[in-house]
């Protein structure tokens, strides 16, 4: 590695030093409670060996981002995900294929798993090999390391997915383990009988009860059952051995190194084991993940670590931590993207506004949410059953709404999509499909009805527009800025036919995207109105990540306002107001403004349009899926 200066070393080397001497109480009382003292002296050494061997370049971030702390709040983050082989096939070509992202506007680029990973029972690349080489399909390890520092140059962020759970079954420590070296069945969850299997079943659920039932599986090989939460080819990784911590975290901070800026923890609660519990969101999980960030906040101060937990926001806001000791920097606001989905088929925005009352205030200052309207998953439908009671809905019945409108099947749907996880006993499902279907547009298409085609790229630009206004970083599915709709030829392949999710996980439509100045074209449509307010939300404080979120009552069920203000209290009198129409219809609405008094006798101006408005008292008259964010006129 070189080092610039023998100054720039020896102020680098003292901000590590310093670092290290901040935190090493905490985390070695935090191993400690887990490992105990033995192994500790590993973790100073393989600290100090990490940062030793970070690049030049990654130092020279780390100081930029140091001193704002907070880089990853600012209005001007817009991300992306994205499969590598989707859109470039390999690393080799993705820097030629920046600026389309950074055209766009994209300054935060979630490439999805591409660490080695078995030939085809992969779980698309979340069955690891091994955690810092890039699997061979998608190219080198040199390309990656390209990759990253084309990225760096342009101002993007790398999000990388990080699997904690498990390995592959093809993993060197599982092919070692089945062989019957004890060093690394230590590292695995297995049993010669199904004792500890059944006790283990008695208390905790299946993941898939539908596609991998059961929470282990028989290897003839071994004649040993083997903890496989998610598929059979994927282990569990056994946390209680201080060896997988270790080689987990060396693991995170050599990518690190390699640049990557943002770590997805993929399926956080599971990580720890306890029999007798349910094994999900144990305290020790709190414990692993603060160490983690612990360690990249010693030697990778740059870098930052994405959780994924798929539960209701005060469930998930714990993994936020404290503000004396936060874990996560982001979280995925999972229930924000199934009530806006519940919203635009009901017409109904109730739920969605409880929603966003219920998000957390009491979140760490540096804590940020991640809000998406499609992602490479399924949609779920883990809506709030006592609101939906509240408001008049039966939750099993409307849960088959749901899930029957978005297949396409309830009448008057203007969706089209695929069942995931279709259980014929309990009648639960999941909705899969691109987010231009499931609006309506692949519908409109097929019928040439041209009204349906505008109306679905409208719901597609509120979804979008609402998610840059909620207080988190956006992140747009790749190919929805371009409108991409179901791709069924996923049936044909032998290796994806039986996952639906592939329905959304189709080739980047590089035809498409080159006639986007074609307006004529609905998909060309969406791009330049996305783009429009991704242009309007950077510079605006308003539209970042660090602000709160108040809703006022409106008058129509269909149209829901919200109120955005700055988390820090002297800032109050900043704010902007939102007001979203989740219906076909014109709507003229009033709100009562009594209660806030910064809204009355102001006159308003919407920042896509320009038009001025006033609020107090006068009525606010919207298009169909049509939203306003509105600023203070000067």
């Amino acid at each position: 590695m070189n080092r610039t200066t023998k100054s720039a070393v020896t102020e680098q080397h003292k901000g590590f030093l310093k670092r290290l001497d901040k935190f090493e109480p905490e985390l070695r009382s935090l191993f400690n409670s887990l490992y105990g003292e033995k192994s500790f002296g590993r973790v100073l050494d393989m600290l100090r060996l990490k940062w030793s061997a970070r690049p030049d370049s990654m130092l020279e971030l780390d100081e930029v981002r140091i001193a704002n702390p907070h880089w990853y709040q600012d209005s001007d983050m817009i991300g992306m995900m994205l499969y590598v082989d989707n859109f470039s096939d390999t690393f080799a070509s993705m820097p030629a294929k920046l600026d389309y992202l950074e055209e766009l506007g994209v300054t935060y680029l979630h490439v999805m798993p591409v660490f080695s990973m078995p030939a085809s029972l992969n779980d698309g690349g979340y069955a690891v090999s091994d955690f810092t080489s890039i699997d061979e399909r998608f190219g080198t390890n040199e390309e990656f390391d390209r990759f990253t520092e084309a990225c760096h140059s342009r101002g993007i962020s790398v999000c990388l997915d990080f699997v904690l759970n498990h390995t592959s079954d093809e993993h060197a420590w599982a092919i070692a383990a089945r062989e019957g070296d004890p060093e690394f069945s230590s590292r695995y969850f297995i049993f010669e009988d199904r004792t500890m299997p059944d006790a283990y079943e008695a208390t905790v659920n299946e993941v898939f009860p539908v596609l991998a039932p059961g929470n282990f599986t028989y290897n003839a090989h071994m004649e040993s059952w083997v903890l496989t939460t998610f598929n059979h080819y994927q282990w569990d990784l056994d946390y209680r051995n201080p060896i997988v911590f270790l080689e987990m975290a060396s693991a995170l901070l050599q990518m690190a190194n390699r640049g990557v800026d943002i770590f997805r923890f993929d399926a956080i609660p599971y990580i720890w084991k306890e029999w007798g519990t349910n094994c999900r969101n144990l305290p020790q999980v709190h414990s692993i993940v603060r160490m983690f960030r612990i360690f990249l906040e010693i030697v990778a101060p740059g870098a930052i670590i994405k959780g994924e937990v798929v539960m209701a926001p005060k469930d998930v806001a714990p993994y936020f931590g404290t503000e004396e000791a936060p874990e996560c920097h982001l979280l995925y606001n999972v229930t924000l993207m199934v009530d806006l989905w519940n919203s635009l088929a009901t017409r109904d925005t109730r739920m969605l506004g409880s929603l966003v009352e219920a998000i957390p205030d009491n979140i760490p200052s540096g804590a940020c949410w991640v809000n998406y309207a499609r992602c490479h998953d399924d949609i779920g439908w883990g809506f709030n059953d006592q609101k939906a009671r509240e408001l008049g809905f039966d939750p099993f019945q409307h849960k088959r709404f749901l899930i029957n409108f978005y297949l396409g099947a309830f009448p008057g749907s203007f969706s089209r999509g695929e069942l995931y996880e279709s259980d014929p006993k309990t009648l639960d499902a999941r909705n899969c499909g691109t987010c231009a279907s499931l609006c309506g547009l692949e519908k409109g298409l097929l019928e040439r009805d041209e009204y349906q085609q505008e109306l679905a790229v409208k719901r597609i630009i509120l979804l979008h527009t609402f998610c840059m206004a909620a207080n988190g970083i956006p992140v747009i599915y790749s190919g929805d800025e371009i409108g991409q709709l179901n791709d069924y030829s996923y049936i044909y392949d032998m290796h994806k036919a039986r996952d639906s999710r592939y329905l959304h996980r189709q080739k980047f439509d590089w035809a498409a995207a080159s006639r986007r100045n074609d307006l004529s074209i609905p998909g060309s449509q969406v791009f330049w109105k996305i783009h429009r307010f991704i242009n309007i939300r950077k510079g605006q404080r308003l539209m970042g990540s660090s602000n709160k979120l108040t809703t006022i009552a409106t008058d129509d069920i269909g149209v829901i306002c919200m109120l955005v203000n700055p988390r820090q209290a002297y800032q109050r009198e900043d704010a902007l107001v939102v007001f979203a129409n989740f219906t076909e219809f014109q709507k003229t609405v009033t709100i009562d403004t009594s209660s806030y008094e910064l809204l009355r006798d102001n006159a308003w101006t919407d920042l896509a349009q320009g038009k001025h408005v006033r609020l107090a008292g006068d009525p606010i008259i919207l298009g169909p899926y049509e939203i306003l964010l509105l600023t203070r006129s000067t």
